[in-house]
């Protein structure tokens, strides 16, 4: 059997300890796949005391990750601190310049600098892998850039953030508010440190751009996403979507469209007897759908310290066994600059407001609709205790600009009681 592949390890958190484990545990089946044996020389992190679920004092130290990267002992570098720049980027570049390869779980820093850390990486004849940074467990990089490699890919659609999904289904079972849920949510420790991150759509939109530039052959383009969070659903918007059949998620969808690139990470509400409508808790999804292969899901973990340790070692693998893959699946310099498109394709939408208790109140709505071009395919008013009643409609397919115009014409109406809400129905 060749030498062994010696990994140095930056990053002792959940995934960094995930990654270990499985390195001592599964030490001969790992060399059995892979074709040599598999062996953790260095490790760092910012506290060398802290009591870990692992014993790594067989590993030589290093205070400074940009020394860990550097090491003539270290043939992968692997990169679990996160942080789209300080410490995770200078180690990165420095393992890069010394002849590492590079594993990483960093789906921030990816996005805003992915594009330069290609082009170094192939400059120095290395590869940077990061199934670990897009949906936890699910081989969703591996099936764009090898299963579906053959595929013109038609869309990418998918559940990326398992906090998010466990929000709103929490929402849903629980019939709690939004507030309540985030709360607990964080006191269970499912949000990032700043929460933004995951309910302002930001750690979603990261994962969606990576898989955009892999999918449609452009470079990363994570400040073309269109993001909105959750932050706006309601209870009632999820029970009375409940109602016409859908159910609420945050989903991120990124199409190639004669007008440029669409990449939008959104509340949107799917058919409930859908693959994506059945997803619960913090499990994620993706769709990803080719044109000669149709559509295909991929579901499972999200995070977790397993399922992301899974990740990052199927990419330690592939690199053992000798593989060389582009980052983005094509050479960085072939990449195209991607022409950043507003999503136009027409799609139902669903409106709730709250409507004042007068005759003809519903007819000035329609008649907003109308003069709109936006047609209602369902509507349905709710029992009310005051002044005010909720209604819900379905639109027809029609185009947010539409949308956007009908609700800054609304209040002039009278009838319209707070802020309207409207959210896109996908077609999955």
């Amino acid at each position: 059997m060749s030498t062994p592949l010696r990994l140095g390890i930056a990053g002792l958190g959940t995934v960094g300890i995930g990654t270990v484990k499985i390195v001592q545990h599964h030490a001969g089946l790992l060399a059995r796949r892979a074709g040599r044996e598999i062996v953790v020389t260095a490790v760092s992190a910012r506290n060398r005391s802290k009591n870990r679920d692992a014993d790594i004092s067989g590993y030589e130290w290093e205070d400074d990750p940009v020394a860990l990267a550097r090491r003539d002992d270290v043939d992968v570098f692997v990169e679990l601190m996160g942080g789209s720049n300080g410490p995770a980027l200078a180690a990165t570049k420095a393992a890069i310049e010394t002849g590492k390869d590079v594993v990483t779980a960093n789906k921030a820093m990816l996005a805003i600098h992915g594009q330069k850390l290609a082009l170094a990486a192939e400059e120095h004849g290395r590869v940077i892998r990061f199934e670990a940074a897009v949906a936890g467990g699910i081989p969703v990089v591996k099936a764009l850039t090898e299963g579906l490699a053959g595929n013109e890919i038609r869309r990418v659609m998918g559940v990326m953030n398992g906090t998010c999904n466990y929000i709103l289904t929490r929402m849903e079972s629980a019939g709690l508010p939004y507030a309540e849920v985030f709360e607990e949510a964080r006191q269970l420790g499912y949000l990032e440190a700043d929460p933004n991150l995951d309910v302002g759509g930001i750690d979603a939109g990261h994962k969606l751009s990576l898989l955009a530039a892999i999918a449609f052959g452009t470079k990363v383009a994570f400040d073309a996403v269109e993001l909105e969070g959750i932050g706006r659903i309601s209870i009632d918007d999820i029970r009375r979507a409940g109602d016409m059949g859908y159910k609420i998620k945050l989903l991120g969808v990124a199409q190639m469209t004669g007008r440029g690139l669409e990449q939008r990470m959104s509340p949107c509400l799917v058919p409930a007897e859908s693959p994506l409508g059945q997803l619960q808790g913090g499990t994620n999804m993706v769709v990803l759908e080719g044109d000669s292969v149709g559509q295909i899901v991929l579901r499972g973990a999200g995070a977790g310290e397993g399922p992301t340790a899974s990740a990052v070692m199927s990419d330690v693998i592939e690199i053992a066994r000798g593989a060389r893959i582009s980052t983005f699946g094509q050479p960085a310099a072939t990449l195209a600059d991607p022409v950043p498109a507003k999503a136009t394709a027409p799609a139902p939408h669903y409106l709730r407001m709250a409507l004042s208790d007068k005759p003809g109140a519903l007819a000035k709505v329609a008649t907003v609709l109308g003069e709109e071009g936006i047609s209602i395919d369902r509507m349905r008013q709710y029992h009310h205790a005051d002044s005010t009643a909720p209604v819900l409609i379905v639109t027809h397919k029609t185009t947010r600009d539409a949308i956007d115009h009908a609700l800054k014409r609304l209040p002039a109406t009278g009838v319209v009681s707070g802020e309207p809400v409207a959210i896109r129905i996908e077609t999955v």
